[in-house]
């Protein structure tokens, strides 16, 4: 294979997408396990839509995701510039070729001209599109209307016959349409910015792109862009269409149904690591029933024949167990400096560092997502006796309990040295004494040393709250 050149093309109107980082991440992988270049170049002609900050934004959550490109805006590169919007020139040469060529036109109906005849053809019960009806203007013709003020779009020239169109998609297969199914795309807007479909048939051309991996809706318009690479004596890239990401309910993916921007699950207390595994799983598979990966693992493994053709489902129980996994993963030190944002505005910020990371060690085993760190905090900083709740207070005003926690105290007043076990020893003394055991000896204890019914190792919070703490907590049990 000649050296893979790959490119996430995104448009700076809003948030990243968690399909449009599922996209970047195909590429990202592609590219390197072939050794090749991944490109990010940001298309940002629909001045319409263009979002301020929106491609910096876009920026840091590649980064963030581990889904960093060789070749941007932010880090140039030999094909530059990588914003669309600073490459006008190329299109205006593109399209002047495609005129001169005769494969391209001037047209100049106005909106109100072209929502008539599409109300017209809708009325008729034909598919809208448009007709053709300045294909072949007079030069007389073109300079009425600009007297009038007209500014022209700049459209390519269809067949006048029907033409059968196979694009070849290494993921699906033969695609056949035909060219009845198309129109008279617009090239380069009344504003001089070129559409989608002459811009990226150019800039993929000069950027040197072998491969186009981008999403499934873009597969239509293909034939299209066949026109343009052989009117324009371009060489083809290959063809890579991905499956769509679906939601539970096998619907379509899509800002409407939720939180789907990836900046809000980096917000919600997700790891990239298990961002970047999840998302590699969702239409692409192994060949086997591996599901976790690491960064360089994936990179090895990833092939574009193992990418499916049906939808993937987004499955958010399974990216939580993903996150609970990789936390699990992180020392205490990457999970001290992992929760910090999540503690800011919270009385747990500014905290003692070595008290915080014992803390954190203890919980880490429950964390699903970061943000579920506050409130696993409360347990080891109240100051109050209260139980949490009536099922407490009854385990602590329990006679049997009683006894235990007399035996508790103690055993844990002559024990010299405190830790998880030095406190298991004295909780086998406890168990010896009174004859209680499992649920009976424990569920007091919880409650009385923790003032809740469930928690993280009962050993291990006692080891954080030391032996003077644990014995205070007992003795206001007892005098409850």
């Amino acid at each position: 294979m000649s050296t893979v050149r790959v490119r996430f093309a995104p448009s700076p109107t809003g948030e990243l997408h968690v399909g449009g980082l599922r996209t970047a991440l195909f590429n990202f992988l592609f590219a390197k396990h072939h050794g090749g270049t991944f490109v990010l170049r940001i298309e940002d002609t629909d001045r319409t839509r263009y979002v301020q900050n929106a491609e910096q934004r876009l920026i840091d959550m590649l980064e963030w995701a581990g889904v960093s490109p060789d070749e941007g805006p932010h880090k140039g590169g030999p094909c530059g510039p990588y914003r669309q919007s600073e490459r006008l020139e190329l299109y205006q040469a593109a399209a002047a070729q495609l005129i001169e060529q005769g494969q391209a036109y001037k047209c100049y109906c106005t909106p109100e001209e072209l929502d008539e005849m599409r109300k017209a053809q809708v009325a008729r019960g034909l598919p809208p599109k448009y007709d053709g009806r300045h294909r072949n203007l007079t030069e007389d013709d073109r300079r009425a209307f600009e007297a009038e003020g007209r500014v022209p779009v700049v459209r390519m020239r269809l067949p006048d016959r029907d033409e059968r169109i196979v694009v070849d998609d290494l993921v699906r297969g033969k695609v056949v349409f035909n060219s009845a199914q198309l129109d008279d795309q617009v090239l380069i807007k009344s504003d001089g910015y070129p559409t989608y479909h002459l811009a990226v048939v150019v800039d993929d051309n000069a950027m040197g792109i072998t491969h186009v991996l981008r999403a499934e809706e873009w597969l239509p318009s293909v034939p299209k862009h066949l026109y343009l690479y052989r009117w324009l004596g371009y060489e083809l890239p290959q063809f890579v269409h991905l499956p769509l990401l679906l939601n539970p309910d096998r619907s379509k993916m899509s800002k409407r149904m939720g939180d789907v921007s990836v900046e809000s699950y980096r917000d919600n207390g997700y790891l990239p690591e298990a961002m970047f595994n999840f998302l590699a799983l969702l239409g692409w598979n192994p060949g086997n029933d591996q599901e976790l990966f690491g960064r360089d693992a994936l990179i090895e493994a990833f092939s574009i024949e193992r990418i499916g053709k049906a939808g993937a489902v987004f499955d958010r129980d399974k990216l939580d167990w993903m996150n609970q996994h990789y936390i699990g993963q992180l020392s205490v030190d990457g999970l001290y400096e992992a929760v910090q944002p999540f503690l800011a505005g919270t009385p747990y910020a500014g905290q003692d560092a070595d008290l915080m990371k014992k803390i954190l060690a203890t919980v880490q085993p429950a964390l699903v997502r970061l943000t579920d760190v506050p409130a696993h905090l409360g347990v080891f900083f109240r100051d109050d006796a209260a139980p949490v709740d009536s099922q407490v207070e009854q385990l602590l005003k329990d006679t049997a309990a009683k006894a235990v926690f007399g035996a508790f105290r103690d055993a844990a007043t002559a024990q010299d040295e405190w830790n998880r076990q030095a406190f298991m020893l004295v909780m086998k003394q406890v168990q010896k004494q009174t004859g209680q055991k499992g649920k009976a000896l424990w569920a007091p204890m919880r409650a009385a040393i923790t003032l809740e019914n469930e928690g993280p190792d009962l050993g291990e919070v006692v080891e954080v709250f030391g032996k003077t703490k644990t014995i205070e907590r007992i003795q206001q049990a007892i005098a409850r």
